[in-house]
């Protein structure tokens, strides 16, 4: 089978993807910064600009999820630019090793993510509500941190397509929701209150969640791969986005049954803890996932109550 080199092989959905890659039968190479890899690793280091040629060289096709981790830390503006930088720069590690590197790359897909979009616009305060159409993959960038973030990270990977020697890939971008995992991610922190049976609604609870279930995600990595009608930006988000509050019952619902009790987390105070980063905390963002779909994507756990019912929480 064919050979996939992969970057931020080692996270959340990274882990899902190399798993679901390998039991289909693919060889898989992670891209790490030890400078002793093992046995299917290979490495890079983005401040220092190296890439390990022959790793490229083998490549049949390449799976981009490499950046910070939005969420685990508070915003600084060191944090900020970190986040900013290791997504761009990683992706112009790529590009500057695929145009110098002998290659036969077939396809790259980028991981990018729904804060490309900024809230929704189609109701008071900003907040969506279930069943709405949502943004699509044609809408344009927000001028917010995130919004401005996702609009460099794609253009960073763009020069992929262009027509320099080593280039010319088919490549497909896509922006991805919150992801649901046993494993972590943002599932982790609704789960912190409900150990004590709290379902904690963040602000009014109104706010919409464009999620996706990890495996559909790893799915999703893979169908691109598999399918060439595929190329540029798609939303990866199940079909049904959900309210902050309906996640919060139906994940304690799925844990308890009927004994929990519901509580809220008022807007300053989550303001007070998490800084600028509250305003994504609270933000609305309804995402349509038709484009994936029309491609023909079928999503295995596209609503909220068989995802969360069948993670083995």
């Amino acid at each position: 089978m064919a050979s996939v080199l992969i970057t931020g092989g080692t996270g959340l959905v990274g882990t899902a993807v190399k798993t679901l890659l390998e039991a289909k039968g693919y060889q898989v190479v992670l891209l790490t910064r030890s400078t002793t890899p093992i046995k299917g690793q290979a490495h890079w280091d983005i401040n220092a600009g190296i890439i390990d040629a022959a790793a490229i060289a083998a490549a049949d096709y390449i799976i981009h999820l490499a950046g910070a981790g939005v969420a685990d830390k508070r915003w600084s503006s060191a944090r900020k630019q970190e986040i900013l930088d290791s997504r761009t720069k990683s992706s112009a590690l790529l590009v500057k090793a695929l145009h110098e590197t002998p290659n036969k790359v077939k396809a790259v897909i980028s991981a990018s993510a729904i804060g490309w979009y900024g809230p929704d616009q189609n109701s008071n305060n900003n907040n969506g509500h279930e069943g709405a159409q949502g943004f699509v993959e044609t809408d344009p960038s927000y001028p917010d941190f995130l919004g401005t973030t996702c609009a460099a990270w794609e253009a960073s990977i763009a020069p992929i397509t262009s027509n320099e020697p080593g280039l010319q890939k088919r490549l497909v971008c896509l922006r991805t929701g919150i992801v649901l995992s046993k494993q972590g991610g943002a599932l982790k922190e609704f789960l912190k209150p409900l150990a004590v049976r709290m379902a904690a609604v963040l602000g009014n609870g109104k706010q919409m969640i464009s999620w996706i279930d990890v495996r559909d995600l790893a799915k999703m990595f893979v169908y691109a791969i598999e399918h060439e009608n595929l190329s540029g930006s798609y939303n990866a988000v199940a079909p049904a986005p959900v309210s902050n509050k309906t996640l919060t019952q139906k994940l304690a619902k799925v844990l308890y049954g009927k004994f929990y009790i519901t509580t809220y987390v008022p807007s300053f105070v989550l303001k007070i803890m998490l800084g600028e980063m509250s305003i994504e905390v609270l933000k609305s963002t309804t995402v349509s996932a038709q484009k994936i779909q029309d491609a023909g994507f079928v999503f295995d756990y596209p609503e909220i109550t068989k995802s969360l019912s069948t993670l083995d929480l």
